[in-house]
């Protein structure tokens, strides 16, 4: 495992730069906010090796916006060494003949990075935007630390709060986990976020892809779960990329916040608490009394944000919250489930 006690890493060379990075950007109707991601990609400081653009809706605007950007990253940066495919060019296109979710978009980016030979991957949605320096940021934490949680900036340019310690006998955030970090300059942590999140090919190659199945939710969570049972991820205050998707919300004390969300995103979170589950069982860390408080716990943390934030979708929204956790309760018996085998 990488040292706990590490020193704290020196400030960001403005050469700095991280090995074979592959950027994994995972899309689906959103070609507005993909294109202002692009634009920050152009304008980082540093080259990444490989940009890897999954594309769950497969369409023709898609393409052609890739096509534009490939041919932009082209004339900035130039073509980069041969990958193991054969390839030279920075921008790699994978559009996907079904709609994976984010679950399996990140699944599908980072196996196709690993498959040309890339040896960090840094994942993010298409509703984000990088900062110029975000890769020297990084690269500084990259010699002692294999996974690593860039902070963020919300849509509104304020800083975002991100639970990054995880009650794993609960199977639930901690919403009471101090925000401010420590001597050390960053906080371990037993979670991971595919909005910003860096992790290196050893990782990948001990704990395996992430898990398509969760299609939504929780699956880069429990990402950064099994990563934390090979290493020690941690989080930084570093500011990497903001946020650029306006979503309401309801503020907590001024910093913390609960967003509104879909019936599709309710549904998957109670429903992918039995994918949850049954990782906890492979690893000896499941307590099936206190994982039924912490699933009491996520369905009144839903029932409120139904009442305070999305209050339209009462109706439809407290069904698919019980549909989920009917058929998370399914999955738990399910003899055929396996975990994601690693890759090496």
């Amino acid at each position: 495992m990488t040292d706990r006690k590490s020193p704290v890493a020196a400030d960001a060379s403005a050469d700095a730069t991280i090995e074979k990075l592959a950027i994994v950007v995972v899309t689906y109707k959103r070609q507005q906010l993909l294109g202002r991601l692009f634009a920050s990609l152009l304008a980082l400081e540093q080259a990444p090796w490989r940009i890897v653009v999954v594309d769950n809706e497969h369409s023709d605007e898609t393409a052609a916006m890739v096509s534009d950007f490939s041919a932009a990253v082209a004339g900035r940066w130039g073509a980069t060494e041969t990958d193991a495919a054969g390839g030279t060019a920075r921008v790699v296109y994978a559009p996907q003949t079904d709609n994976l979710g984010g679950a399996g978009g990140f699944s599908a980016g980072v196996g196709k990075a690993y498959d040309l030979g890339a040896e960090w991957f840094w994942v993010m949605d298409d509703d984000v935007a990088v900062l110029p320096d975000a890769i020297a940021k990084l690269a500084k934490w990259t010699p002692h630390h294999d996974v690593i949680q860039g902070s963020r900036l919300d849509y509104d340019d304020g800083p975002f709060y991100w639970q990054y310690d995880f009650i794993v006998p609960l199977g639930i955030p901690n919403p009471i986990a101090p925000a401010a970090f420590g001597p050390s300059g960053y906080r371990v942590m037993d979670t991971l976020c595919f909005e910003g999140g860096l992790f290196r090919r050893r990782i990948v190659e001990q704990i395996g892809l992430p898990d398509p199945r969760f299609f939504i939710y929780w699956d880069d969570t429990m990402y950064g779960y099994l990563a934390s049972k090979v290493t020690n991820p941690i989080i930084v205050p570093d500011v990497i990329l903001r946020r650029t998707r306006e979503i309401g919300n309801w503020d907590i004390a001024g910093l913390r916040q609960l967003n509104s969300t879909s019936d599709m995103n309710r549904y998957h979170i109670l429903r992918n608490r039995g994918y949850m589950a049954r990782y906890f069982m492979v690893h000896g860390d499941f307590r099936p009394f206190l994982f039924g408080v912490g699933t009491l716990a996520t369905i009144a943390k839903e029932l409120i944000r139904l009442v305070m934030v999305d209050r339209e979708h009462v109706r439809t929204g407290i069904g698919r919250i019980f549909e989920g956790w009917r058929d998370s309760r399914k999955l738990l018996r399910d003899p055929d489930w396996q975990p994601m085998p690693p890759l090496k």
